[in-house]
């Protein structure tokens, strides 16, 4: 087996890419106006709830009752969400199928909705490519708390200092750092393979 540190992957912002504006430029053409809905009705606050393990049902469904007059914008959050996801980051991806070419283990921990995390492993097929993988909306824990991290390493019998977390957010690396990861923050333009092979990475 591979001496070699495990890579473990966030998903959103570093394998796909995601931005809820990519679909509400479309439904609200005025700058203003969309940067106060989204500040204001479908807020990242009310979002990281479905991460967290809330059903979108439940969510648009309390959302529409508080801003009757945003019905269509709310359901458009759920039943659009695809729009809001462009594609993936294409070299990220490539890392990732490289080191699993070499043999090498990777991981996920992602904060992610179970409906839409469902629906990106049909639309994704490399998601389902990993050894392990914790989705925040399985556990209900969500990232930067210590123990989805934790729950990564006892269930799959890694050790934190044999690990290499990758995310955009830097409250999320520092998370993973608290645990006893190794840890690169994701921000573009970044060279993820100098990056990771820096930090030991079979790369």
């Amino acid at each position: 087996m591979s001496r070699s540190p495990k890579v473990v992957f966030d998903v959103g912002n570093v394998l796909l890419r995601w931005d809820p504006r990519h679909l509400y430029r479309q439904l609200i053409p005025d700058a203003a106006k969309r940067d106060w809905f989204m500040a204001n009705v479908c807020t990242a606050a009310w979002n990281i709830e479905q991460d967290r393990g809330r059903p979108w049902a439940d969510a648009v469904a309390g959302l529409v009752a508080d801003h009757p007059e945003w019905e269509r914008e709310i359901k458009a959050f759920d039943e659009r969400w695809h729009e809001t996801v462009p594609g993936v980051v294409e070299d990220s991806v490539a890392v990732l199928a490289e080191l699993k070419a070499k043999g090498e283990q990777v991981y996920a921990i992602t904060n992610f909705s179970r409906e839409k995390w469902a629906e990106c492993l049909i639309r994704f097929p490399f998601l389902q490519s990993f050894d392990g993988v914790i989705v925040s909306a399985h556990e209900r824990l969500l990232k930067p708390d210590p123990a989805i991290y934790n729950v990564l390493l006892e269930r799959y019998g890694l050790s934190a200092g044999d690990c290499i977390f990758v995310d955009d957010s830097e409250k999320n690396v520092l998370g993973a750092r608290s645990v006893g990861m190794q840890a690169v923050h994701f921000v573009e333009p970044i060279d993820l393979r100098v990056e990771l092979r820096g930090l030991g990475a079979n790369l």
